[in-house]
């Protein structure tokens, strides 16, 4: 099934959606018993496809643009990902996302964000209908983040000072400049979400958007537990970002859950093959691949010590005690994959709008024991991928720490050589940079120990 992409939609548009509140479950169940997919290849953007619909008709003629390119340049883009298990808490109007997302200092290509428990994992939620509003929410957030440093003049009269911030789409006559940043994915999976954000000047570049979820909870098929995974290709390069929220719980032998829904994830992760069917199907076929997200491995030791050896900043004893690393080195879970120095503190559990970790202060009769982890991670694989940073941030909205990592990314740009490429630069085609952008059906619709090698 191709993928589709709707243009993003305000919280009001989905009102009555969300009225309905029919319970899924019926068709959830069915639907693992059957061996389909959680959700649907569908996915929210703000370009329409209509515009490249448009732009295709003028181009009819060619059956195959890669007949005319013969050769191949590397150009380096600069990534930023980033996970953070939110915990059920929705954004305040006036929440500040510079210092997460770096834009006072240093500006991006890409920004691939994953969120956790951006609603509370109840019955309700995970039982009933999607509720698109906190995603709504998140994204007008980020938009108007990564945009901040725009005029009033340069932004879309749906951005302009005094009104509501919404999601529409892209409006004609709307001039897009290289600090100016656009949604081409964002998928929801009751608690899951990935936002993925360019620079305006490269999407004529990317192809081939795609989603797959896949639900590792309730049943082993809900969503409260998962993946969502996104793809597409830059130029001649295919990327997947996967985010995950793996299952819970501190007692021996948990690991062992998570390393199952990796499995399952790995496994039921599928893709379309685009209109030539020479696109990547699984997860492990992209030619660069981030997984991240609340993975939540413990520390193997008593809470203690593991609270002393925290406060004493002894990571590396700490990272010998780590479920990820003991897996991974026990060759039971993440073959192949890589991850940075650790040199911050663990993420995990914080109490809320603080700096205390939970259990510090002396617990509430009932509370549960929480020790400090390392939930939250990011791993990657294949060749062309180099990891310049990988830190937390100190947003203190829930109980985690966000974390991040910055990437330098390889991706190969077909040049041509012939005659033909005086036509598609013409001022006829001012606005194509790539025509193979225009032939994608899917578009419609620290040196040290502590660095591990997976």
């Amino acid at each position: 099934m191709p993928s589709s992409s709707s243009v993003l939609s305000s919280p009001s548009s989905m009102k009555d959606k969300q009225k309905k509140g029919e319970v899924m479950w019926p068709r959830l169940v069915a639907n693992k018993l059957l061996g389909r997919q959680l959700g649907s290849y569908s996915f929210m953007a703000d370009y329409p496809s209509v515009d490249i619909m448009q732009e295709m008709e003028d181009l009819n003629s060619i059956s195959n643009p890669k007949k005319i390119f013969n050769h191949k340049d590397t150009q380096k883009y600069k990534v930023f990902v980033s996970t953070w298990n939110v915990g059920g808490v929705p954004p305040t109007d006036n929440l500040e996302l510079e210092d997460w997302l770096d834009t006072k200092n240093n500006a991006y290509d890409i920004y691939v964000l994953g969120f956790q428990e951006i609603v509370p994992l109840s019955a309700k939620n995970v039982l009933g209908a999607e509720k698109s509003k906190v995603a709504m929410k998140w994204n007008s957030l980020i938009r108007a983040t990564l945009n901040k440093s725009l005029s009033n003049s340069q932004r879309c009269e749906e951005l302009k000072v005094g009104e509501r911030v919404k999601v529409y789409p892209v409006k004609d006559g709307c001039k897009f400049t290289t600090q100016d940043f656009r949604c081409i994915i964002s998928k929801q999976m009751v608690g899951i979400l990935v936002s993925v954000w360019v620079r305006a000047d490269l999407r004529r570049f990317i192809r081939y958007p795609s989603v797959s979820c896949v639900g590792c909870g309730i049943m082993s098929c809900l969503g409260n537990k998962g993946s969502v995974s996104v793809r597409f290709q830059l130029h001649e390069t295919s990327f997947c970002f996967v985010c995950c929220h793996l299952a819970s719980g501190g007692k021996e032998g948990d690991e062992m859950l998570r390393n199952s829904d990796t499995v399952e994830i790995f496994s039921r992760t599928g893709f379309p093959r685009g209109p030539f069917l020479d696109q990547p199907k699984k997860i492990h076929d992209h030619d660069r691949v981030v997984l991240f997200g609340d993975l939540n491995y413990r520390i193997s030791l008593p809470e203690e010590s593991t609270r002393s050896l925290v406060a004493q900043k002894e990571w590396n004893t700490l990272l010998d005690k780590d479920q990820l690393r003991g897996e991974v080195s026990e060759g039971r879970a993440f073959d192949g994959w890589h991850e940075g120095p650790i040199l911050f503190s663990p993420t995990y559990k914080y109490y809320p709008n603080s700096d205390e970790y939970y259990g510090c202060i002396q617990r509430k009769k009932g509370e549960k024991k929480r020790s400090p982890a390392w939930c939250d991670r990011i791993l990657w694989r294949g060749n062309g991928l180099k990891q310049c940073l990988y830190d937390r941030c100190e947003a203190k909205l829930s109980d985690h720490r966000p974390v991040r990592a910055i990437f330098t990314a390889e991706v190969e740009v077909l040049r041509s050589s012939n005659s033909l490429k005086s036509f598609f630069m013409s001022d006829r085609f001012h606005h194509i940079q790539d025509p193979l952008e225009l032939f994608s059906n899917e578009d419609y619709s620290l040196n040290r120990r502590l660095s591990l090698e997976l």
